[in-house]
């Protein structure tokens, strides 16, 4: 076989790989990997189609009932899967397919070439693209060839309804002109994500560009093929849009930070760049891949294991940030333990009582002061602590009073000493002060964050402290302000993390539909949210790519009645085709779930709980049951948010009426919550109570 041979799969391909019977996907398996190996082998029937649009596209024998499409270009050596089906259906798919490089985006593009109908000019007027110029067209990369189609699409639902027949690229541009953003503005957007090279008519060259890698992948190995084929759905692991790619391939001169919406694939982006970098290190160089929740550390390792080679994953540690600061000062003889919740407000409780104020403050404020005033600013002495901002927090305190409330937090300091005990933030305060002594060439190479917006100002000052000075590459962060469901925020600047001019916005939702994504954002109307830094995220420009219904909103008069509608609905789902492992039902707290894995037990339905710490094995069979808050991270064709009702969301308990100021923070953390929940859902999304419903539905 040629050297220069290369042999591509495309995204389609492994989509219509998917739905075969598995031992037919056995066969097409074992049927690549020959192919792959010499796509020239007499063994390799090829056959042109009869009447086919395009004569480098041919069909290739599996067996006797089955056919591939692939294509031919024997110049360059390049030999393309697109698509694999019963012989009858494989043929109709392929016979108005056309795959060309497009000169204008140097990408390969496969496309319809549809006869559209004659429209008169008047009536033309009033088709979709109307607006759009023929130069205009070829500039958001359409085919010349498929004009006279476009200009016949009579609306959005019309457009939509044609999505196969168009290349990935140009439905992506066209989509976003569809839903109403100005041509101009889509020209430029696409003009800016472009990596510029020269373009020519060769497979071979078009192959590279950033462009086609989100339809095809180049399969190096017989390992890679069947880790790709396993499973074909996890295109995240193979495809990644050009944005995506060019911020993965970066080389940043310092810490970099990405921005984008739920569904943007800023974990996927995180993941690949973790795979990247490690690809790249020398023996013994090591990445920290951290982020807040202990459950989310967990499924990024296990998805990692899937995406990287052995030597890659052995290269870098997925850990949640507080285990890791626990491990560090255990290792470095400390004996104190980290403690949460119930254990810190009885130790405010005692601060509190030892000194002799007044009761105009509860016990609350004292633990917000200390975490979002003095931890937060390192302010630990009363000099540093009356000169510290208090920005964001509703109560005024003169000097005389920051002297008396000084006394509580000397007193809570000294209880952390003697019973041996810290909180997470004096704890990251402490880990720091010791991981600046250890020497340099022990610290990572790298650190990525995922889920940034959650961790607190004394969590980026310690990693800051752990990368060492600045260095390219050092500190890679994504996250998202809306989804900000705890207490924690931090300016990345005031941290140390300079990111200016690294950063990047991911704008296309990969995850769920218009619909969801509109009624998840219309959650936060009103709502300012930070961009991480010292600015506010004010970019809305952001959209899905898939449509289906409105999510569904449900009012029962008892939770039997709720409880009966879901069963029904779920069952409806099953009967229709739906994996029930893909369906989530979610709740606020976890009593609730209690009760609804009790009545699906009674119901004859298996439930499968996803508990902290612990990743979603999609292999056990069973509806999945969570919270709100171990939601995060995951996705599922179709979510139920159970119990949506007033007291409940938002949860009474989790309101700090300590001010108006923290009130309204707390509030707007709980619709946070209800956003990442409801944005789990790919396909379709349900909200249902009972009595009276939450505020935030109604």
């Amino acid at each position: 076989m040629a050297l220069n041979v290369k042999v591509a799969i495309s995204s389609d391909f492994l989509t219509a790989f998917a739905v075969l019977p598995r031992q037919i996907q056995g066969k097409v398996t074992e049927f690549i990997n020959k192919f792959r190996n010499n796509p020239q082998s007499p063994g390799i029937n090829y056959e042109k189609l009869k009447n086919g649009s395009d004569n480098k596209i041919c069909s290739v024998r599996i067996d006797n009932t089955y056919r591939g499409i692939v294509v031919r270009q024997a110049e360059t050596g390049v030999y393309l899967l697109l698509w694999v089906d019963h012989h009858d259906d494989a043929y109709a798919w392929a016979k108005n397919k056309k795959c060309e490089v497009n000169p204008k985006t140097g990408a390969i593009q496969v496309y319809d070439l549809i006869s559209a109908p004659a429209v008169s000019p008047e009536a033309e007027a009033f088709m979709l693209f109307a607006e759009v110029s023929d130069t205009e067209m070829i500039e958001l990369g359409l085919p010349e060839e498929q004009l006279s189609f476009v200009r016949s699409i009579k609306d959005t639902e019309d457009f939509y309804n044609k999505e196969s027949s168009f290349s990935k690229d140009v439905f992506e541009s066209l989509s976003w002109v569809a839903e109403g953003f100005p041509v101009a503005e889509v020209i430029e957007m696409i003009a800016a994500e472009k990596e510029k090279r020269e373009v020519t008519d060769s497979l071979a060259d078009a192959l590279d560009s950033p462009e086609t890698l989100n339809s095809f992948v180049i399969v190096e190995g017989e390992d890679e093929l069947r880790r790709i084929m396993a499973e074909p759905l996890e295109k995240w692991r193979v495809f990644l849009h050009p944005t995506q790619r060019k911020i993965v391939n970066r080389t940043y001169s310092g810490s970099a930070r990405v921005l984008g919406g739920a569904g943007t694939g800023k974990t996927v982006v995180a993941m690949h760049r973790a795979k990247h970098l490690a690809s790249e290190l020398k023996v013994k160089e090591r990445i920290l891949f951290t982020t807040f929740t202990a459950n989310l550390a967990s499924d990024i390792k296990e998805n990692l294991r899937k995406t990287c080679t052995l030597e890659e994953i052995r290269k870098i540690e997925v850990i949640n940030l507080d285990a890791w600061v626990a491990q560090f000062l255990r290792e470095h003889g400390y004996s104190a333990e980290i403690v949460y919740s119930e254990g810190l407000h009885n130790l405010w409780e005692d601060a509190v009582s030892m000194n002799d104020l007044d009761s105009e403050f509860p016990v609350s404020f004292y633990e917000e002061e200390w975490n979002r005033v003095v931890i937060a600013q390192e302010a630990l002495t009363l000099n540093k602590y009356v000169k510290a901002k208090r920005n964001g927090r509703g109560t005024r305190l003169d000097r005389k009073k920051r002297i008396q409330i000084w006394n509580v937090f000397e007193s809570y300091q000294n209880l952390m000493k003697e019973r041996k005990i810290r909180d997470i933030n004096t704890a990251m305060y402490e880990c720091r002060l010791l991981a600046a002594k250890t020497p340099a060439e022990s610290r990572y190479k790298h650190i990525i964050v995922d889920e940034g917006q959650d961790l607190s100002a004394n969590a980026f000052r310690l990693l800051r402290t752990i990368a060492g000075e600045e260095h390219a590459d050092d500190i890679f962060i994504v996250g998202d302000a809306h989804q900000r469901i705890y207490k924690n925020k931090a300016a990345l600047s005031k941290c140390g993390i300079n990111i200016r001019g690294r950063s990047s916005i991911l704008r296309i939702n990969y995850r769920t539909t218009e619909e969801i994504r509109k009624a998840a954002f219309a959650l936060l109307n009103g709502i300012s949210f930070d961009d991480l830094d010292d600015s506010m995220d004010n970019d809305d420009r952001c959209q899905s790519l898939t449509h289906g219904p409105m999510p569904s909103i449900l009012s029962f008069k008892t939770a039997n009645e709720e409880f009966d509608a879901v069963l029904a609905e779920i069952k409806s789902l099953t009967a229709s085709g739906v994996a029930i492992k893909n369906i989530c039902v979610v709740a606020r707290t976890n009593k609730l779930l209690e009760d609804y894995i009790t009545q699906f037990t009674c119901n004859g339905i298996r439930s499968f709980k996803i508990k902290r710490s612990k990743s979603d094995d999609r292999s056990l069979d069973g509806i999945r049951i969570a919270t709100m808050h171990r939601v995060k991270g995951l996705e599922f064709q179709y979510v139920f948010i159970v119990a949506a009702n007033n007291r409940i969301i938002p949860l009474a308990s989790a309101i700090d009426h300590t001010d108006a100021i923290s009130e309204q923070e707390s509030i707007t953390a709980e619709k946070c919550l209800l956003y990442v929940a409801l944005t789990r859902a790919q396909n379709g999304a349900y909200i249902s109570g009972y009595g009276q419903m939450s505020e935030f539905v109604v």
